[in-house]
């Protein structure tokens, strides 16, 4: 009778905490979507005034948005300078949200880049007449202009191959009433001359270290993190001008040092009963953190190297520098990485003769040349090391 008792007792508790969960399941699945979500899509700008950096661009589409005309666009520059999160901002401010799932499509041309997809796909979005749904009202205008046109977005343009580039002039005009083209690329050059006559073309730059910067604190301020002095700048220094892989970067060193604080936490937790939240305990983000996950080669594997090199008054400099290339390929750094590291450390080097930079950079670049043709690392660093050894010393 008894066992009885305590079996109903517990199902009924069982059931009741199934319930209050089966309630607030969708407001934490919402929370866990936005907590999992990475960085660069929770933090990708909203509207254009959330653009960095380019303000050039940002000024001439805020034009364009007050005035609800767009010419076709071509926006180009190199990876994470904000080109397709500027463009999706633009049309988010032009339709809102109702009109935007039936106003814009959104193509990633690395992947769709044949001509059967300008044919089909992009043709019968860009003929299709335009639709008003029901639920838009003069409030709504009145916050977005919705202007009488749809845009098709090509994303990564200079992956089409030259037949679909060219079947996607005579659809730009024939539909120019109805539909406008932004084409987003890192490579101008690869965009056929016809094609890029027809748009404005808007360069988007690399980020300079004061936006970039302000960007990356106001991040760590929203997640609170807590940051050592210079990781900001060694972010910068990292990504080159890439944000989107400076904030992915960030994100990491976050979920390492909280992986490591929720160890440590949970430890502490054992002996007083609790469970401390990973992201909640907020440890110091350090540059050295930063440089694991890049992968930056310490500086003091670059000072070894550099000293190695230097050339000797007797003997050769032969065992030093392999001695050092040996531990260097044992520990399994890259050797491209090596060969940028080591680029900018000897020609901004003022104590190097112009003359010795001239035959160095031609070594570099022969290097880059042999690893991209997939040459064997090991050999190719010890290469490299030695003729910038002889180079130094005085030889050709």
């Amino acid at each position: 009778m008894a066992a009885n008792f305590f079996n109903n007792k517990a199902r009924a508790a069982a059931a009741a905490a199934a319930s209050s969960s089966a309630k607030q399941k969708p407001s934490d699945g919402k929370e866990d979507q936005t907590r999992l979500q990475p960085w660069v899509e929770k933090y990708r700008p909203k509207s254009l005034h959330d653009v960095a950096a380019q303000d050039h661009t940002v000024t001439v589409l805020q034009r364009t948005l007050q005035a609800s005309n767009l010419p076709h666009m071509l926006f180009y520059g190199p990876p994470g300078t904000g080109k397709t999160s500027t463009i999706l901002a633009l049309a988010k401010s032009l339709f809102g949200p109702a009109l935007y799932r039936s106003r814009i499509l959104e193509l990633n041309a690395s992947d769709e880049r044949g001509i059967n997809i300008v044919r089909e796909k992009i043709k019968d979005f860009a003929r299709a007449q335009l639709s008003q749904p029901s639920g838009i009202d003069a409030a709504y205008r009145e916050q977005y202009p919705c202007p009488p046109f749809k845009i098709i977005i090509l994303d990564e343009a200079d992956s089409m191959t030259q037949d679909a580039q060219s079947a996607l002039r005579r659809t730009m005009e024939q539909y120019s009433r109805i539909t406008r083209f932004c084409l987003v690329c890192n490579y101008v050059t690869r965009i056929i001359e016809p094609l890029a006559s027809r748009c404005s073309k808007f360069r988007f730059k690399a980020l300079d270290g004061v936006a970039a910067g302000d960007r990356l604190e106001e991040i760590a301020k929203a997640e609170n993190l807590r940051l050592e002095d210079g990781v900001v700048d060694k972010l910068i220094k990292c990504s080159e001008g890439d944000l989107r892989r400076a904030i992915t970067y960030l994100q990491s060193a976050a979920r390492l040092v909280g992986a490591k604080g929720a160890s440590g936490a949970k430890k502490d937790a054992d002996n007083d009963s609790e469970m401390v939240d990973a992201d909640s305990s907020s440890e110091l983000i350090t540059v050295r953190t930063i440089e694991e996950i890049a992968g930056v080669i310490p500086e003091s594997i670059l000072d070894r190297l550099t000293q190695a090199m230097q050339p000797k008054k007797i003997g050769s400099a032969y065992e030093a520098v392999a001695a050092v290339v040996t531990d260097i390929v044992a520990d399994g750094w890259s050797a491209t990485q090596l060969l940028s590291q080591l680029y900018r450390r000897i020609v901004f080097n003022d104590a190097i003769p112009d003359i010795q930079k001239n035959k160095i950079v031609m070594v570099f670049s022969e290097m880059d040349k042999r690893l991209v043709d997939g040459s064997d690392e090991h050999l190719s660093i010890l290469d490299m090391a030695l003729r910038i050894s002889g180079i130094l010393g005085g030889g050709s």
